[in-house]
């Protein structure tokens, strides 16, 4: 089997992101199909070892090709840039949110340079970015920017429901702002786009409404009227698969039940409660439209359990297994072979 390479920056060092990166690493099914780098700290490794007792033997790196990619052994790229006699668990630090951002950074470079076919992703926290004078307020937005993708999309898989967002962190005046057909028909090319290249070439994708029982024809909100009807209109004429407004109290049930492979969620919280609701570990953040692949948990830095050998690694096990399923063709091809919407 030929496994593919995937980086992992180590998240904040004061959250949970050591603990369940090295837990991860620990795990068989995690092995069975993939090669992991991470890219951290040493002495925060080591700590997060030390707390979890999981049995790993840690390599540092400079390159890919001193990797040992066998079992028990975590691959690190150390970049020495935590201070361990001023790491607190649990509290925000500039020095941390510095760091989980050169983390990704350099995860990011590798997978640029093709020495690693995806990045899967651990928590980082705003606010430490933001003391650490970080100039993004998250994930997606450094990824955008250290790719070159203007707009990149948001995917989250769980089971075998996806979901993509037309709007992310907005307040939820502006996401109905921006509910315009012109938006909505670019979306729902770029995020059909997007599913072929992750292999999924047929499928219907879903619109959800906006308004309660899609506004009843205007009586209490009229974007489905206005905007979303005609951009379904529009996108059909064009060929693609696509229904809706779809009432967003069924929407992604029916998703669930097979009727439909994507729903386009009009705002944040719209899907991510659906998603996580149905099951809040294994719904995975897959940021699609740009150059590399890259999954992520969906879950933040809980730095309330923080160094406490609390916090469980399914979310990132899976946010791996997930990178492993779409990457090597994604990387050589931007194709992947079908797989069992019921595995």
């Amino acid at each position: 089997m030929n496994k593919p390479i995937i980086a992992i920056p180590l998240g904040d060092p004061a959250g949970i992101g050591p603990e369940i990166v090295v837990k991860s690493i620990a795990d068989e099914n995690v092995f069975r199909v993939s090669n992991c780098i991470v890219v951290g700290d040493l002495n925060v490794i080591n700590q997060a070892i030390q707390v979890t007792g999981v049995n790993l033997l840690v390599k540092v790196i400079k390159d890919v090709e001193e990797a040992i990619f066998e079992p028990n052994v975590l691959n690190l790229v150390d970049l020495q840039n935590v201070d361990m006699e001023q790491l607190v668990m649990g509290q925000v630090s500039g020095m941390c949110g510095k760091a989980a951002f050169e983390y990704i950074a350099k995860a990011i470079e590798w997978a640029n340079e093709k020495k690693v076919q995806a990045v899967a992703t651990t928590p980082i926290n705003k606010e430490s970015l933001k003391a650490g004078r970080v100039d993004y307020i998250g994930h997606t937005e450094i990824f955008g920017d250290l790719t070159g993708t203007e707009d990149p999309l948001t995917m989250f898989e769980v089971r075998n429901m996806r979901v993509f967002f037309l709007t992310r962190h907005v307040s939820l005046r502006r996401a109905t702002e921006l509910v315009t057909k012109e938006r909505i028909v670019d979306y729902v090319i770029r995020c059909t786009q997007a599913l072929e290249k992750l292999g999924i070439k047929k499928g219907r994708m879903a619109i959800a409404g906006l308004n309660p029982h899609n506004g009843e024809h205007g009586l209490f909100g009229d974007e489905e009227v206005t905007d979303v009807e005609p951009a379904v209109k529009e996108l059909q004429a064009l060929g693609y698969d696509v229904v809706g407004p779809v009432p967003a109290d069924s929407v992604f049930h029916l998703c669930l039940q097979g009727r439909y492979d994507s729903v386009l969620s009009l705002y944040h919280d719209q899907g991510h409660i659906a998603t996580k609701t149905l099951d809040f570990e294994k719904t995975i953040s897959i940021t699609n439209g740009m150059p590399i692949l890259r999954t992520s948990v969906d879950h933040g830095t809980a730095f309330d359990i923080a160094g406490k050998n609390i916090a469980s690694a399914v979310s990132m096990t899976e946010a791996i297994l997930v990178a492993a399923k779409y990457a090597i063709h994604f990387a050589e091809t931007g194709e992947v072979e079908e797989y069992s919407k019921t595995a």
